[in-house]
């Protein structure tokens, strides 16, 4: 996002040269698997090889048998493999999708010589590109999968998801595991006004949604089918499970219609709610009242199955603590199970109207029959008519009042929209780069923790400092929405920042949550609350974390809000490109420890304050500075960081205190 704003602004996007993994493909899928299967296998190939910062070229004859939709479906997970991105060259098949999608002669045969002429375009012929290294999967050995519970490289075969789930509710916290004993783990609620108990493992969310997924029709088509078949013999989806469908385009619903679809799908409950981010980026809205209140008093490891990327720790709902992502015709499976606790392979999911039980493999649509509808359900002429008007589509757009001024005239009243605070009283040149002495920590973190965790998009808590600003300015509970809705508002997204509910603050055991100590008094309190006490104090901030710091999407709220906590350095073993990237384009400086070391490794506990030696303006890429850990009790440890600051731009990015600093002063200056 950041990057973004800047090259709006005419900045020029930057990067080291990249390495560049061919990931080789061969065979073709097993009847039954989808292109979200072998995502969900890409994924965790990649996330164990290690591709940050690398792009991902996929090429080998198993790229012949994929349409286009399927692999876009495995290129658009390149944030959550960690790579900068993934790619498959340009071929006859991406010609047929130009066409299918409503594309003119003249623009096919545009994208066809400009790549050929440019030797872009790949065939049977073309010789293998010189890779950094080549990884290689046998498309005839991936397997219906789900992922979860937590991250979406932690891939799950379908036939051992019941005996994972078993695994995750007893395994420990720091492996992403519940920590229940047995007598919890037996635990079943009541649901109030309804004749339904449900315990660990209850489907509470069943939700198809995200770009990726709802943007491919063989799978979108295989959901309808299964659906359908399902309506057929009379199953049901539970009653405590809140279904959703969520495309990414009104395409989706023409072709859906025009198969005769839709129907079933809304019959189980997954009527269309809205096109865009809904479940997956935490917009699920809240549960029926009765289905919360079973949750919340059991305690239960409820779940949502939804056909999103992410689903790391309260993205998805606070209600919801397990979160498995798989194909749209799983989450309809789920449903109508109503449970992941449960072997589909080989337990049935549901009772027909005879009384007979109906296993997943009876209702599965066969190749043929999603091939077939595809065929005849998805045309050129669909696209045509739903974007050749697409900016007069939406007369609630376009009857928004827009004032007449080049400059966008602010409301201070609003709390949804406020001028941020970056560029406000912006010297025309930069203040000499500071040293950075006697920081606190404000946040002591593991590893993995998202850019979800630093800053939520989902529900705003009733009890948190963003909660309590927006009940000060006149907005009722009903009314907060959500972070992601917000964060044109600096002020709710800087109290936001680090208020999770499920980050853990290693400096605050036992908690859950945006909790921090305020040190030297030890106080604890939430962590906007302790950040501006720091900054009534005057005291710079720091914050410790583990590996793969700033995982998934680039949310450029993570790096905005840690900056405007007055935090000045992050040191960790080890950094996410985007959010590297990020946190740079803020002001922030990225320190990673030398391989192999940890903050825990070196002794530190987060209580110690900290100097940075070494930052002036003399600094350059990848520098080593000398940083120094004091204990209360005065004793010292030193360690060497490295500067994750990759360019000589990004020098000036961080001199100037950010990118969108750098880039208006060149404009001032031009």
């Amino acid at each position: 996002g950041i990057e973004a704003e800047a090259v709006m602004l005419g900045q020029p996007l930057y990067m080291l040269m990249p390495e560049v993994v061919g990931f080789e493909m061969t065979g073709r899928l097993q009847p039954g698997v989808t292109a979200t299967d072998l995502v969900l296998r890409a994924v965790e190939i990649l996330r164990a090889e290690g591709v940050v910062g690398k792009f991902v070229e996929y090429f080998g004859p198993g790229v012949n048998s994929m349409t286009l939709p399927d692999r876009a479906t495995v290129a658009n997970m390149g944030p959550e493999y960690g790579a900068t991105m993934g790619f498959f060259p340009v071929d006859n098949n991406t010609l047929d999708y130009l066409r299918q999608t409503g594309r003119t002669v003249e623009e096919v045969q545009l994208v066809e010589r400009y790549c050929k002429e440019q030797q872009l375009f790949r065939t049977d012929e073309s010789p293998v590109p010189n890779f950094t290294k080549v990884l290689s999967l046998d498309l005839g050995t991936v397997e219906p999968s789900l992922a979860g519970p937590k991250r979406p490289q932690d891939r799950i075969a379908l036939s051992d998801m019941k005996e994972a789930f078993s695994k995750a509710l007893r395994g420990p916290v720091s492996t992403r595991g519940f920590d229940l004993s047995e007598e919890e783990i037996r635990k079943t609620v009541s649901i109030d006004g309804q004749d339904e108990s449900i315990g660990h493992g209850a489907v509470v969310i069943a939700s198809i949604t995200s770009c990726t997924n709802t943007s491919n029709p063989s799978v979108m088509l295989s959901a309808g089918l299964l659906a359908k078949k399902a309506v057929e013999k009379g199953l049901t989806v539970k009653p405590y499970v809140k279904t959703s469908l969520a495309p990414g385009s009104r395409v989706v619903t023409d072709y859906l219609q025009r198969a005769g679809l839709d129907k079933p799908l809304d019959a189980l409950g997954f009527q269309t709610v809205g096109y865009g981010c809904t479940t997956c980026i935490g917009n699920s809205g809240p549960l029926p009242g009765p289905v919360a209140d079973a949750v919340t008093s059991g305690d239960l490891v409820a779940c949502s199955v939804l056909s999103g990327n992410r689903n790391f720790e309260g993205r998805v709902s606070p209600m919801a603590k397990a979160n498995y992502l798989a194909s749209p015709p799983l989450v309809v499976a789920y449903a109508l199970a109503g449970t992941v606790d449960i072997d589909l392979t080989k337990e049935p999911l549901g009772i027909d109207q005879d009384g007979k039980p109906v296993m997943l493999a009876d209702i599965w649509p066969s190749n043929e029959e999603v091939s077939r509808a595809v065929d005849e359900a998805v045309t050129p002429e669909m696209f045509d008519q739903r974007y050749s008007n697409v900016f007069e589509s939406s007369p609630m757009w376009n009857e928004l009042p827009a004032g007449e001024s080049e400059l966008f005239d602010w409301d201070s009243k609003s709390t949804y929209i406020q001028e941020p605070p970056f560029l406000v009283d912006l010297a025309a040149e930069p203040q000499p780069i500071q040293p950075i002495k006697g920081a606190r920590v404000l946040m002591a973190l593991g590893d993995s923790v998202t850019t979800d965790h630093i800053s939520p998009a989902g529900v705003i808590a009733a009890d948190s400092p963003a909660a309590r600003y927006l009940i000060e300015n006149g907005v009722e509970q009903k009314d907060f929405n959500s972070y992601g809705s917000r964060r044109g508002n600096d002020r709710v997204m800087t109290r936001g920042t680090f208020a999770n509910i499920r980050i853990r603050n290693l400096m605050a055991p036992g908690t859950e949550g945006g909790v921090t100590r305020h040190m030297p008094s030890d106080e604890q309190m939430s962590v906007y609350d302790a950040a501006m006490k720091y900054k009534s104090e005057g005291t710079p901030l720091v914050v410790l974390a583990g590996t793969e710091y700033g995982t998934g999407s680039s949310r450029d709220w993570a790096a905005k809000g840690t900056q405007l906590l007055g935090v000045r350095a992050v040191i960790a073993a080890s950094f996410e490109r985007i959010h590297r990237s990020n946190l740079v384009g803020m002001g922030v400086l990225p320190l990673e420890l030398p391989q192999g070391e940890s903050w825990e490794s070196l002794g530190l506990s987060g209580r110690e304050t900290f100097d940075i030696e070494g930052l002036g303006d003399g600094l350059k890429p990848g520098d080593e500075l000398t940083v120094r850990a004091t204990s209360d009790d005065g004793n010292v440890k030193e360690f060497i960081a490295r500067v994750r600051i990759d360019t000589p731009v990004e020098i000036e990015y961080y001199r100037n205190g950010g990118i969108l600093q750098t880039v208006l002063r060149r404009l001032v200056r031009e």
